[in-house]
Formats: C-alpha cells, sequence, structure tokens
C-alpha cells in the first residue's frame, strides 16, 4: 500500500507560504555610492602608487642618456690604443670596456676620464685627443650601461663604483699611484670625479669641462615629475656643488656657456683655476688653460717635457 502523508505534513504543504508574500528587500542606493567611492579611491591610490614606482624606477632617463653605439674609436682620431676590460662582478667576468691611450711616457700622468653620461666613450674621443696632446696618458672608458660594457642601464651608485673601478684599474694593472693621476669629468662625469677625489686625498688633480650635477631642482621642473613626491623617490642626483666647497684638491674648472654657470667660481674651494671659453670648441684655448694648470699645480718631477 502506497504511503500516505501525515496530518501534519498535509498541514505543512497547505500552509501559506508568508516570506514570499513580503516585499524584496532593497539596498541603499548611498551604500552603493559609498561602495563605488571606496572602489574609486582604492583605485586611484594603486594607479598614484604606480606613477610612483616607475617614476622610481625610470627616474635615470631624466639625467642620463646613454647609447649603446661605439661610432668611433681612438685610431678615427689618430691615436693609438689598447682596448681594455675590468671592473670584474661577482661572476668573474669584466663589465667595463674601454681605451688605454698611452702618452709618450708611462711615468707621465695619467688621466682617468669620467664622461658626461650622454653617448658612449667616443663621443669624448675629441677631449680625450686634447688631454693626449697635453703629453697625458689616457683611460677612457664606459659605465655599465653604456657602450659595449655589462649592465643593463645606469646609475648614480652604479657610475660611482665604476669610477671606483677604473682607478684600481690605473693603480693595480698600469702601477699609477694616485698622487700620478688626474681625474677628468665632463656633464655628470664631474660629480663622480670629485666624489672620488673626496674618497682619495693623493689624487693629483681634477679637470672639470662643464660640469653638471645636483640635478633635484632640474627634475622637479620637469613635466614628467610634478606628479610625484621628487624629495621622497629621487635619488640620481649627482651631487656636485657641496663636494667642489671643501675639495681641496687642485681644480681647472672650464666652462663654454652663454648662460648661467653651472658653478659659482666663488664657491670653489681653493686651490683652483677657471676658464670660460665661448661656447663651442677652443682647442688653442683648452691646451693652454690645461698646460697651466698642469705647471701649476703639479709636482715638476711628474710633468712631461713641453713640447
Amino acid at each position: 500500500m502506497p504511503n500516505r502523508p501525515s496530518k501534519a505534513q498535509t498541514r505543512a504543504q497547505t500552509r501559506p507560504n508568508s516570506a514570499s508574500n513580503e516585499p524584496p528587500e532593497v539596498v541603499d542606493p548611498r551604500w552603493i555610492l559609498k561602495a563605488l567611492g571606496v572602489v574609486i579611491a582604492l583605485a586611484l591610490v594603486c594607479a598614484y602608487l604606480a606613477v610612483c614606482g616607475l617614476f622610481s624606477y625610470g627616474q635615470w632617463q631624466l639625467v642620463l642618456q646613454p647609447s649603446r653605439t661605439v661610432a668611433k674609436t681612438p685610431s678615427d682620431v689618430g691615436l693609438t690604443s689598447t682596448e681594455v676590460r675590468f671592473g670584474v662582478d661577482a661572476s668573474g667576468q669584466p663589465q667595463l670596456d674601454g681605451w688605454w691611450i698611452p702618452g709618450d711616457s708611462p711615468a707621465y700622468p695619467t688621466v682617468l676620464m669620467l664622461h658626461s653620461g650622454q653617448g658612449s666613450l667616443s663621443d669624448a674621443l675629441p677631449d680625450a685627443r686634447l688631454l693626449h696632446d697635453a703629453q697625458l696618458n689616457v683611460l677612457l672608458f664606459d659605465y655599465r650601461g653604456f657602450g659595449r660594457s655589462g649592465g643593463q642601464h645606469p646609475t648614480e651608485a652604479w657610475m660611482e663604483n665604476d669610477a671606483e673601478s677604473a682607478l684600481r684599474y690605473i693603480n693595480d694593472t698600469r702601477g699609477v699611484p694616485d698622487s700620478s693621476v688626474i681625474a677628468y669629468g665632463s656633464g655628470a662625469g664631474a660629480a663622480l670625479a670629485a666624489k672620488l677625489c673626496t674618497e682619495h686625498k693623493d689624487i693629483a688633480g681634477i679637470i672639470l669641462q662643464n660640469p653638471d650635477g645636483d640635478f633635484e631642482a632640474r627634475v622637479r621642473q620637469d613635466s614628467r615629475s610634478r606628479m610625484v613626491p621628487v624629495g621622497l623617490l629621487f635619488h640620481e642626483r649627482f651631487p656636485l656643488a657641496d663636494r667642489l666647497h671643501t675639495l681641496a684638491t687642485p681644480k681647472l674648472v672650464i666652462t663654454s656657456t652663454n648662460g648661467k654657470a653651472a658653478l659659482d667660481p666663488q664657491q670653489i674651494a681653493d686651490p683652483k683655476m677657471t676658464v670660460e671659453l665661448p661656447p663651442g670648441q677652443n682647442q688653442p684655448a683648452l691646451h693652454e688653460a690645461i698646460r697651466r694648470f698642469l705647471d701649476t699645480y703639479l709636482k715638476p718631477s711628474a710633468l712631461p717635457v713641453k713640447p
């Protein structure tokens, strides 16, 4: 016999569903607006943090323009040279590529060239020629991220380390002591040369050609950085003025500009020589300034005989 439902089950099935007769619950529109506002605010915060992160990672591009192209070699400007590699990293591989350009005698002073951070070492060959013509040995090299050197892209910290590696190469491989080294810096390389001299007091002299640095104020004016807290995020500063204000190393500062000079000569500590030239290459005047600097501040025993 089939099972018949009990009286209780029958009553439950026939009892009207009071809940189905209640009106549906309505969400307060103000709550929806508040939730939407929170979502938008979080999205804006994430977007702003992303912008800050991109600025922090790519800020080097605001002050440095490296090139992997080495368009010329020393032979193209009439110089004899040897290609050198140094700056061994943790893998045991040299990371820095450059040229050793010997002078007339290994006993003559050696110039450590720290180029401007624009292009590659081949763009600095005219200056290397000028220094060689002053009967100086020259080491010209590319920082990491430039030319044929290793690395992905340059930063101030890496470039400072590379300058140290170049000085060690001159000391250890070429057997040249700091007292016979002249640090040469152009553009942003001037800040690197100044730092090197503050940490190696025996370096004989420093030559700065169109020195540049202290980039934070300039970066603040860049439209790409107006949305971010530059003071907190920017660290590619290349400080220069403060270092030169206290640096006791003999200095030759060569500027050629129509506008305001990057440095106030009054803020550069003695001993110093300053030379201002009209824009463009003025090789005879540059050569004469370098010769006067060498004659004035380097030890006579370290100087080559004038041609």
